[in-house]
């Protein structure tokens, strides 16, 4: 590897000192790449100082040694081979700062993902490619320059879309930190979908109860503004300090207002998934929703549960309605089961003599909802498991009844027919129609169409846009404790941004060299976050590239026909250096 051209040494600069540490992954990686061959490769290289093997990287060990070595070695580059940059790119900017390194010094090669995992059946192919890779992060390094973060002021406001119960325990949390807070509800009324609700799990309080609890807090504090019937429509300035426009709605007139926020939390919701006709029976009389069906029992409480006047006697439950389906939303909404066993539990105290049949493909009552599925299988209702293939048939007879035919997997191939007086659709959830809000905010979706955080665990209510983050079940399908605890997070790092009163951004971002610029215009229009603009000056019209608004996606630099945009970090001298690292590998395409 010595003979790389871009060698530092070789081009009579001073050589740089770089450390390079390749990780096993604790067998991820070193079962399938030879890492001691890797490191072989590359300890030759003039500019590598130290080229070591590790179990864990991102081991609190590991990255003691990774300071010690930074400080020892006067180390001015760092190159670890690992596993995805998602991952830990914050952990090893964080080893550099540690050791006085400029973080933006280091870079991450991605040798698990991207190789060990795509050529496990390749061994010495995934070795030549682990040299290849760690060779290019090498030239990469090589180039680096220090960067340092950008530094942008804050207001001490939070702007909260959304006003279910995601959304007001948010705002509260917000204003108990000294963090103003805009509540913005497009529905006339606060509360979502819980406050539509009777007794929940697990202490039996009805959601409207839990509802007004809520909005009772929020009125005894005077720094949180309610706004409903209105709906967030226009989003201006940079992270930190954003101009946000309101359109909010009224008998006697509309009217626009505009607020000055640090940062957004959405938490929009989701909606229920709603059957066709046709589908399991739905539309025939007696094939309800668990919404429609949730509703009938808690009128009844007290009373009997009856259908159009006729007391019910039995009633079957289908799971999976919408949901865990090859075509279609293939994802568990994680909170159907709990529900419907919940539900099943009150129908047992009205009336413990109605059979209750649960036709499910498997029962995921998680954690303490355990207890319920236990109580209510101990109250006499029975669960039946039909094949994912076969899902049971819904049809009226000729005396009136409901029939509702399956294959048990447990009892054998016959075919069961239950006659019933009620069956329940068990429907999850499905991300809520909020196009016009998702283009506004630039909000990543999924391909399940719900909003994507950054790193499910390690930034789990972060997005892409700075400043914007989203919780509750806008991002997934989940049961309210678990999108308040969404909630309580965004409080938490909206926080962390705003009560410093400045926060620091990622400099890798977008430059442009004005004395190269001929004011063409091509790259305006590429910028998905509209960073970009022009002005103009003594030598004609020039683009300016807004650091706090640019996310280094570096969509911008290709556009150029002058060559006057890089982007800090990635230059083109980097990659290219990196391009020719691959390339004296000889590794194949």
């Amino acid at each position: 590897m010595s003979e790389n051209p871009q060698a530092a040494g070789e081009q009579g600069e001073a050589p740089r000192r770089i450390g390079v540490y390749i990780c096993h992954c604790g067998g991820n990686i070193s079962d399938y790449v030879d890492v001691a061959a890797v490191r072989a490769a590359i300890a030759d290289d003039p500019d590598v100082v130290v080229a070591t093997t590790t179990m864990f990287a991102c081991a609190d060990g590991q990255q003691h040694e990774m300071v010690r070595d930074i400080r020892e070695q006067h180390l001015d580059g760092l190159v670890v081979a690992s596993c995805s940059p998602k991952l830990h790119t914050t952990t090893f900017r964080g080893v550099s700062r540690r050791a006085d390194l400029n973080p933006y010094a280091y870079t991450q090669v991605n040798i698990r993902e991207q190789d060990s995992w795509a050529h496990s059946d390749d061994r010495e192919g995934a070795t030549q490619k682990a040299i290849a890779l760690v060779t290019a992060g090498i030239a990469k390094t090589r180039l680096s320059t220090p960067l340092e973060p950008l530094r942008v002021e804050t207001v001490p406001a939070t702007m909260v879309v959304g006003g279910g119960v995601t959304g007001l325990r948010t705002a509260i949390g917000l204003a108990d930190i000294g963090i103003a807070v805009i509540l913005v509800e497009r529905e006339a009324q606060l509360g979502g979908w819980l406050g539509r609700l009777g007794p929940t799990f697990p202490h039996d309080v009805p959601g409207r109860d839990q509802v007004a609890r809520l909005l009772a807090e929020i009125a005894e504090r005077p720094t949180i503004t309610v706004l409903t019937n209105a709906e967030l429509v226009g989003k201006t300035g940079s992270f930190g300090n954003y101009t946000a426009k309101v359109h909010v709605r009224s008998e006697a007139a509309d009217e626009l207002r505009q607020f000055q926020v640090g940062t957004f939390v959405i938490a929009t919701g989701a909606d229920v998934y709603q059957p066709e006709v046709g589908e399991l029976g739905y539309g025939i009389e007696g094939v309800v929703t668990l919404a429609e069906f949730g509703t009938l029992v808690d009128e009844a409480a007290g009373g009997t549960l009856a259908w159009h006047g006729r007391r019910v006697r039995s009633i079957a439950y289908v799971y999976c309605v919408g949901n865990r389906q090859p075509e279609g939303n293939a994802y568990c909404s994680k909170f159907c089961c709990a529900a419907t066993v919940h539900a099943s539990l009150k129908v047992s105290r009205l009336d413990p003599t109605v059979r209750q049949f649960h036709l499910h493909r498997d029962v995921r009552a998680y954690g303490r909802y355990e207890l319920l599925y236990t109580q209510s299988r101990e109250r006499g209702s029975v669960y039946l498991r039909y094949p994912d293939d076969a899902p049971p048939e819904v049809e009226r007879t000729a005396d009136g009844r409901l029939a509702v035919t399956l294959v048990d997997a447990l009892t054998g191939p016959d075919p069961i027919t239950l006659p019933v007086d009620l069956v329940v659709l068990v429907t999850g959830m499905v991300p809520r129609e909020n196009e016009a809000l998702t283009t506004l905010l630039k909000l990543p979706t999924g391909d399940d169409g719900f909003y994507n955080e950054i790193h499910p665990k390690l930034r789990p209510v972060e997005t892409v846009v700075d400043g914007v983050m989203i919780a509750g079940t806008c991002q997934g399908p989940k049961p309210a404790t678990e999108a308040v605890s969404g909630g309580l997070a965004a409080v938490t790092q909206s926080a962390g941004i705003l009560k410093r009163g400045f926060a620091e951004l990622d400099p890798l971002v977008a430059t442009v060299n004005e004395a190269a610029c001929t004011g063409c215009g091509a790259c305006l229009t590429t910028c998905p976050y509209d960073a970009i603009s022009s002005y103009v000056c003594d030598t004609g019209q020039k683009a300016l590239v807004s650091a706090a608004n640019c996310k280094g996606c570096g969509g911008c630099v290709p556009v150029c026909p002058d060559d006057a945009i890089d982007l800090l970090g990635y230059t083109s001298a980097q990659m290219l250096a990196a391009i020719d690292g691959l390339a004296t590998t000889g590794v194949p395409a």
